[in-house]
């Protein structure tokens, strides 16, 4: 048997040795797996990033590519990194940076791209022709770093440093997602909304123990950068749960009228991913191949300033609800995403799930907050140590001049500075270097300013590192500041539907792919955010036992699954549609804050929202109520049944502001702008056809307009007046005014298209109601659906509001 050796022994000059090939390619393969997985493929867990996009985002800050600076050729920053931090071609340096520039690849891009980066469907341009800066995100992944936050490594060949991790400002690798394949083991993971993480991980930084159940409550699934829809929740949280799950995507359509006699549907959105290009290529071969029927053209009218739009015709006398089935099961418009959480945690390749992906980032962000703090304590004492000298020097400058003077050389004057006036080295050298103008009574001054700001300063840091609750606070804050500074509303609708069945098994088992046509419950927030409630045999619904955002109910509707809702708008529509695929949740804890926004839900016009769900039965008569103080209602039995119609006609500038179903022992209830209020019996209001414009029902001052109208229910209890009172001249979301609690008995009951009575006196500087409610047990939430206190009921009629301590956005029933 001949010698064999590792593959770490060297071999010597002049030596010929037979080696065991299994052995030397074993160890081979081991080295060269090791060195993709940690060096390569996999992301760390603390800064979601590989280690070729750390080195392009730390040596694009080195070169000082800020966003307020111009772009530089991406050739040039290839270079750069390549030379001094990855010396594996620039190829790959170049794909890794067009993907961290490319907004349909992340969530939240990283670099600034000037120049053809690339689409969905083509890739871009050679390095030399695109100009790349650093995007303002990505200074907040690298601020610090000069300040001893992170451990800095050496590069390939010793020559320079860099760091092993990015401090990370905010959790990128679940914000802006990863991919890769490395030995053994891949990652894929999903893009998620940066304020939807960042108040998950908020929430757990105060509840170490929160369950994935109460973190989904913040992030109900990924954020998608192009928008489309998630259909079915199980398989996210599965992921959340254990690190592996998979969620179907669909394209964002609706069905439109393309022409007279002839219908399309309009693609706005597509899947993660997914390009226009292969969808109409995918088109073209299910048509050719006899695999799809009924569709006359496609035609992509994608451009810079509406965006993607991709429109399919569909032949006369198909149903294009029915094509659009068979376009989710044979072409990319319905696409998978398989989520594999794998990413280094302390050198180890792990699996995890959405808890330990927050506390990993978590546990990075207070060593920064730790090391940073820390940092910057020992440099403020060592100026404040120089500052102490200083102060000593000027004190008693003559006898420091005579030191200096009498002395031979700098040595001597520094031991003698030492020895007089108890100086330390540091402090009589900073002395020796004093300039003259430094010694006036003005620079005294400031240096006692300076001393008192700094032993401040630095009785601020002590205090912060020696309490573990201040430095999660400091985490907390400035986890909130970079969600403020670089978050933005969610793109992605989640529904609870099911995915496209196959087509072999479409016909046969279409039973089993419905949803049961079971009891439920809808609610529509006061935010607009709509969510079922499914109905146990009690048809018991119970209120979760901690507030959480959202939870104010303006319109509640019982139904089934399958059944018909309708939304009135303030244009006057009612559109039609099942609750079958809006976000679901148990029936004994809902909260509003996993609903879906009702504008990403239904279609509506700009400028349109929904004021309120009705159902679609012949009693009672719907009540609705407008800004001029027009009053109407409608049967049921006048909708024709249309996905939407008309059922008010309103007048130029009108528009309704509330909606409800109203019975004649009922009562309905007008709020105007200048604080009037008017509640007359709904039988006076008779029933009228869907095109009739209804008939007055309060009298409206001129400059003043109706901002709430409710209906009162003869059985209902605990009934009370909410108002709140502002300036008009204020700033949207500035002006936290006034508000005011008082109970529905205090109003008197008028005639119909009389004026009302006073519901509140406005105090100094305020000129109108803002907003008002009525109905009982009254909830309110802010612009962000946030609880606000309301003052505590039983009021006067005519008195005036409490001072609130915040902006209240809206306000509601609680939920029931």
């Amino acid at each position: 048997m001949p010698a064999t050796r590792t593959p770490s022994e060297p071999i010597e000059e002049g030596r010929i040795e037979d080696v065991d090939v299994s052995t030397e390619m074993q160890g081979s393969f081991l080295e060269y797996a090791y060195s993709v997985i940690y060096s390569r493929a996999l992301p760390d867990a603390r800064d979601g990033l590989k280690p070729v996009q750390r080195r392009i985002l730390y040596q694009m800050a080195d070169m000082g590519l800020r966003p307020d600076r111009g772009h530089v050729k991406s050739a040039r920053v290839v270079g750069e990194v390549m030379g001094k931090l990855h010396p594996h071609g620039d190829a790959p340096i170049y794909d890794a940076l067009v993907r961290l520039a490319q907004p349909f690849s992340l969530r939240v891009p990283l670099v600034d791209g000037h120049g053809n980066f690339g689409s969905l469907d083509d890739g871009p341009a050679a390095a030399r022709y695109t100009e790349a800066r650093l995007a303002p995100p990505a200074l907040a992944l690298t601020e610090n770093l000069d300040e001893d936050v992170v451990d800095f490594i050496p590069n390939y060949d010793g020559q320079f440093q860099q760091p092993a991790v990015l401090p990370a400002a905010f959790p990128n690798l679940l914000v802006n997602g990863t991919t890769g394949i490395a030995v053994g083991m891949a990652t894929n993971m999903a893009p998620h909304n940066l304020i939807e993480v960042v108040g998950a991980a908020i929430f757990l930084l105060d509840n170490p123990d929160a369950t994935v159940e109460q973190l989904m409550e913040f992030v109900p699934g990924p954020d998608l950068p192009a928008g489309g829809i998630i259909v079915g929740l199980d398989g996210i949280k599965d992921a959340y749960t254990t690190g592996r799950g998979s969620f179907r995507t669909r394209a964002k359509v609706s069905i439109e009228s393309l022409g007279p006699r002839r219908t399309g549907i309009v693609v706005t959105e597509l899947p993660y991913l997914v390009g226009p290009e292969r969808i109409i290529e995918k088109i073209k071969d299910a048509v050719q191949s006899k695999k799809l029927q009924g569709i006359s053209d496609v035609n992509d009218l994608t451009d810079r300033h509406h965006g993607l739009r991709l429109v399919i015709g569909i032949k006369t006398g198909f149903d294009a609800q029915a094509v659009l089935e068979q376009l989710y099961r044979l072409t990319p418009l319905e696409d998978s995403f398989s989520i594999n959480s794998v990413a280094l945690v302390e050198g180890q390749p792990q699996t995890l799930g959405l808890k330990e992906l927050l506390r990993v980032y978590l546990d990075h962000r207070i060593s920064v907050i730790t090391r940073r703090s820390r940092y910057r304590l020992d440099r403020k004492k060592e100026r404040l140590h120089l500052v102490e000298g200083l102060l000593i020097a000027i004190l008693d400058i003559d006898e420091v001049i005579q030191v200096i003077r009498s002395s031979d050389d700098g040595e001597q004057a520094r031991t003698r500075l030492q020895e007089v006036f108890d100086l330390s080295q540091l402090q009589a050298e900073y002395i020796l270097e004093l300039r003259l103008r430094r010694l006036t009574k003005f620079s005294r001054i400031e240096l006692e300013a300076e001393r008192d700001t700094l032993k401040s300063e630095i009785a601020a840091l002590e205090e912060l590192l020696g309490s573990d609750a201040l430095v999660r606070a400091q985490v907390a804050r400035e986890l909130d500041a970079a969600a403020d500074t670089y978050g933005s509303p969610r793109r992605t609708l989640l529904l609870n539907g099911g995915p496209v069945a196959s087509r072999s098994r479409a016909k046969a088992n279409a039973a089993d792919l419905q949803i049961a046509d079971a009891p439920c419950r809808v609610f529509l927030s006061a935010t607009g955010r709509m969510v079922r409630a499914e109905l146990g045999e009690d048809g018991q619904i119970v209120a979760p036992t901690r507030r959480s955002k959202h939870d104010a109910v303006r319109s509640v509707v019982d139904t089934t699954t399958r059944g018909d809702v309708g939304a009135v708008t303030s244009a006057g529509r009612l559109v039609r549609f099942s609750p079958v695929d809006l976000p679901s949740v148990p029936s004994n804890s809902v909260q509003l804050s996993a609903g879906t926004r009702v504008d990403q839900y239904l279609t509506l016009a700009a400028g349109e929202h929904v004021v309120g769900l009705v159902p679609l039965t012949d009693e009672p008569p719907i009540a609705l109520g407008t800004a001029h103080g027009v009053v109407k209602r409608v049967l049921a039995s006048e909708i024709a049944a249309k996905p939407e119609i008309e059922i008010i006609s309103l007048k130029p500038g009108d528009q309704v502001v509330g909606a409800a179903p109203a019975a004649d022992d009922s009562e309905v209830v007008f709020v105007t702008s200048d604080a009037q209020l008017l509640r007359f019996p709904a039988a006076a209001v008779r029933p009228q056809g869907r095109a009739a414009g209804g008939m007055a029902g309060i009298r409206v001052a001129d400059g003043s307009q109706v901002i709430a109208f409710d209906v009162v229910e003869a059985e209902a209890t605990g009934v009370e007046v909410v108002t709140v009172s502002g300036s008009t001249g204020a700033l949207a979301g500035t002006d936290a005014g006034a508000a005011k609690v008082s109970s529905f008995d205090e109003y008197p009951a008028k005639g119909r298209a009389t004026g009302g009575v006073r519901a509140q006196r406005f105090l100094r500087g305020e000129d109108a109601l803002t907003l008002a409610w009525v109905g009982s047990d009254p909830r309110a939430v802010g612009p962000d659906g946030a609880v606000r206190a309301l003052p505590a009921g039983g009021a006067r009629r005519d008195g005036s509001g409490t001072p609130l301590d915040g902006v209240v956005g809206a306000v509601g029933a609680a939920i029931r």
